[in-house]
């Protein structure tokens, strides 16, 4: 991934350019509009709505200008404004219309409407009573999200399904801003963003800016002009367990930090101290952002009244080392070996599975790795699926290893993403130690675990920890991780560490380990499977290796 940019300016040099091959313009052909008609329908529901459309001669465009200090553009004449001042107010509005050459004239005219909308409570948190600045909760996991914002079931709220940031994962020019709330002496809100002559804009964004249009890019941007802000009412659908109703409505095409082309923004959550935005993409629907804005300076969000902070897990490796993002269309054999059987005893642990390299259980699609576990017969075994491993083809020691996946569902599998050491199979079990980074059964959907097996603490005895309130594991997809020292194991799900080991020199993890991707069915952990099962699969978006 990696602010506005000047249209007037390319407006000017169009104008110029068109002037110097229209010679023959003359004062004939540029008309003021004339006989401006204005429109209007208000609501009477409280929504503080009114529609407008204006109509006049000679005219190529129209601007609204409001007397609560907001304006707007309309080609058509067409617009609709929701006033937001509590209660039965009148509003000036001026309608500017333009002709050819920019020349100009106005109307104005008075309109009486009813807002009901008010979220005081918001107001106060948000402004703190007068004025209060907000900074990127850099220091927190997800503090920029992304995800799809609607399925046939509605509105989702996912944090960042297709991708969640982990603290400090961004560029100084983001976390630099600063994001000033400020009640005038009419207690209406203002809006200043402080960007220090530079912002972070979203990729899509970047060459209509200066930039390269191919990835995410801070660039020269000059915001220093303080504008209105609304509060009004959310129309996403979104439930009340989810979000406050409420979406801050910037003026002027104002946004918060991270340029995504809007300027609504809906409160999911809002406290003292740390507020969680939503907000679609200005030219793409499918597309929620997530923001998480903190009071802190430096990125926290201090929380239990003072008596702590909330600040994600910082890795000390930073640099990617190893990867597989899967946007070929076959898997790299470079990186990766198929194994192929039920080894001894299923694999040691009574899997009912036969691991094949066929495409039905193993391919590369759409920028991901699918594994695909079945129910099929093949030699005695009635279901195949899938197990890759890096062994002898990449092998390190120490780092961190993340791994963005979405999880199979059906009762009876069993998929993981885990590492061995590398003296495995040819030197024995538990010794040569196994780190399972993620577990997860469909007997017991809403728990996910990680586990360390070594000497003395193996099989049903190995030191386990877990998450148990998980409830998309299978639905949306999630980062899995381990951060690896000669000191210290730490297992995270979502940058959130749910493990954490005190290594040394006497275990097997201060040697090379290679990594494992694969779907069993049935086993010790995997327990029944489902008589209904047919196939189910998972997705991995991508597999990084940091040191």
């Amino acid at each position: 991934m990696k602010y506005f940019k000047i249209i007037f300016s390319l407006l000017v040099i169009g104008l110029l350019y068109t002037s110097c091959q229209d010679d023959d313009l003359g004062l004939d052909t540029i008309l003021v509009p004339t006989n401006i008609v204005v429109n209007t329908e208000i609501s009477d529901d409280g929504s503080g709505e009114v529609s407008f459309q204006a109509t006049a001669n000679n005219a190529l465009s129209y601007k609204y200008i409001y007397s609560d200090g907001t304006s707007a553009v309309s080609l058509g004449g067409e617009i609709t404004k929701r006033f937001t001042s509590v209660g039965l107010n009148t509003y000036l509005v001026t309608v500017v219309a333009y002709g050819k050459g920019g020349v100009s004239s106005s109307k104005s005219l008075e309109v009486e409407v009813r807002s009901d909308f008010n979220d005081p409570e918001t107001k106060q948190l948000l402004t703190g009573g007068s004025s209060k600045t907000w900074y990127i909760a850099s220091a927190v996991p997800g503090h920029l999200g992304v995800g799809q914002n609607v399925n046939d079931d509605g509105p989702i709220v996912d944090g960042g399904g297709f991708f969640s940031g982990p603290p400090s994962f961004g560029p100084d020019c983001f976390y630099d801003d600063k994001m000033t709330f400020s009640l005038n002496e009419n207690d209406d809100i203002l809006y200043e963003y402080e960007n220090f002559g530079v912002t972070f804009f979203n990729r899509v964004f970047t060459s209509q800016f200066g930039g390269n249009g191919e990835e995410d890019q801070c660039l020269d941007f000059t915001s220093t002009e303080t504008v209105p802000l609304s509060l009004v009412p959310a129309t996403s659908g979104i439930d009340e367990q989810r979000s406050t109703g409420t979406v801050l409505n910037i003026a002027s095409d104002g946004f918060i930090s991270y340029y995504i082309g809007q300027s609504q923004y809906e409160v999911l959550s809002i406290t003292e101290n740390k507020m969680v935005l939503r907000a679609v993409q200005g030219n793409d629907n499918f597309l929620a952002w997530y923001l998480i804005l903190t009071t802190s300076a430096d990125g926290t969000v201090v929380t239990d009244g003072g008596e702590g902070e909330e600040q994600g897990f910082v890795s000390q490796f930073q640099d990617i080392f190893w990867s597989d993002e899967f946007d070929g269309d076959a898997l790299d054999t470079d990186n990766w070996n198929y194994e192929i059987g039920n080894g001894s005893n299923g694999w040691g642990n009574g899997e009912a599975q036969y691991y094949t390299d066929s495409q039905d259980n193993v391919k590369v699609q759409d920028g991901n790795l699918v594994i695909t576990a079945k129910r099929e017969s093949e030699g005695e075994f009635d279901f195949t699926s899938a197990r890759i491993t890096t062994k002898d083809k990449f092998e390190f020691t120490y780092g961190r290893v993340e791994v963005r996946a979405k999880l199979p569902e059906g009762k009876g599998t069993w998929p993981a993403i885990w590492m061995l050491g590398e003296a495995w199979p040819e030197e024995a079990w538990p010794g040569v130690g196994e780190m399972d980074i993620m577990e997860w059964v469909g007997n017991e959907p809403n728990r996910v675990s990680s586990a360390l097996h070594l000497p003395g603490n193996s099989g049903g005895n190995s030191i386990v920890g877990d998450v148990t309130d998980v409830e998309n594991a299978t639905t949306e997809f999630h980062i899995y991780e381990v951060e690896w020292t000669a000191e210290k194991i730490s297992f995270l799900m979502d940058g959130e560490i749910h493990l954490e080991f005190d290594n040394d020199a006497s275990t097997p993890f201060q040697e090379d380990f290679y990594l494992l991707l694969n779907i069993a069915m049935g086993g010790t952990l995997g327990g029944t499977i489902a008589d209904d099962f047919q196939e189910s699969f998972m997705e991995i978006d991508y597999v990084k290796v940091y040191q």
